[in-house]
Order: structure tokens, then C-alpha cells, then sequence
């Protein structure tokens, strides 16, 4: 098998090889150096980024549905880390690895941003900042209760006996 390196083209073999060694440390929950990925750091950024395409797909599907943006992030990001708890919790044994701090802050500046949470003028240290509040209040947060249509909330309101 061929080393993959920066600006190099990846053939179909190292593809599939690759992505079956990032699933097979998903699901033994450790990180296993391979051919296809020589050291840990290499194996690190991968799982993060299968983790990235995951989330931002969701985060901007939910932006899409829902009319509260703290919610609609909340609820993509509690749904993609329960859809890949393996891969969450790998994340989360290494996230003092200084390959993936970097990233990391980028997410949760990401997460801030698009929740609404930060202003335009805010440092990437204060937006990081509060991003992994958010998401310390998105692993602390119950499983939330199904959304009522808003007319029937209305109807609540209006009704002081229901």
C-alpha cells in the first residue's frame, strides 16, 4: 500500500482501506496504527473529520427546520453524538491530543457561530470559549420532549385550563 501524503491523489484500494481502518478503531474503540494510517496523529485527524462531516451535515439540515437556532444546533449535535457514540467517545479519550485541539476549538466556533451565540466582533478565543459551554450544556442536557405545533402552543396559552 502507497503512503497517502499532502497534495497526493488517494486511488479506489487506499480509499476503502483507509476507511476500514477508521471504522475498525470505531469499533474497538482505540487507536490502532495500520498501513493505512502510520501514527496516531494521522488516525486522529480522520476520526475527526468523519466526525465534522457528520455534524456539520446535521447542523445544517436542522437551520433548515427550525425557527430557534440554539435549539436546532443543540438538537443536531445531541443527535449525531447519539448516532455515533463510539466515535464521540474516542474523540472525547483523546481531545487533550494536541493534533485535534485545533480542531476542536474550530468546531465549537463553528457551533457558536451558528447558533447565534457569538457577535461578529468576538475574538476566536471567546467564541471557542463559549462553543464548549455549548457543548457542555448539549452532554448535560435530558432528552428533550417532542416539539408541539406551534399552533397547538398557541392554543395553550390562549386556554388557561389546558
Amino acid at each position: 500500500m502507497t503512503e497517502i501524503t499532502q497534495g497526493a491523489t488517494m486511488g479506489w484500494q487506499d480509499f476503502y482501506a483507509r476507511r476500514d481502518a477508521l471504522n475498525a478503531a470505531i469499533a474497538q474503540g482505540e487507536l490502532r496504527t495500520s498501513d493505512a494510517f502510520p501514527d496516531e496523529h494521522e488516525l486522529l485527524l480522520a476520526l475527526h473529520h468523519r466526525w465534522t462531516q457528520r455534524l456539520t451535515a446535521r447542523v445544517e439540515l436542522a437551520e433548515l427546520d427550525h425557527d430557534d437556532p440554539v435549539d436546532a444546533v443543540g438538537a443536531a449535535w445531541r443527535r449525531t453524538a447519539e448516532d455515533n457514540p463510539e466515535l464521540r467517545a474516542l474523540l472525547d479519550a483523546h481531545a487533550d491530543n494536541l493534533a485535534l485541539r485545533q480542531l476542536i476549538d474550530a468546531e465549537h466556533r463553528m457551533l457558536a457561530r451558528t447558533a447565534g451565540l457569538t457577535e461578529p466582533g468576538d475574538s476566536q478565543t471567546e467564541e471557542a470559549a463559549i462553543g464548549a459551554a455549548f457543548v457542555a450544556l448539549q452532554r448535560t442536557a435530558p432528552a428533550s420532549a417532542p416539539r408541539r405545533n406551534p399552533v397547538e402552543r398557541l392554543f395553550r396559552r390562549l386556554v388557561t385550563s389546558a
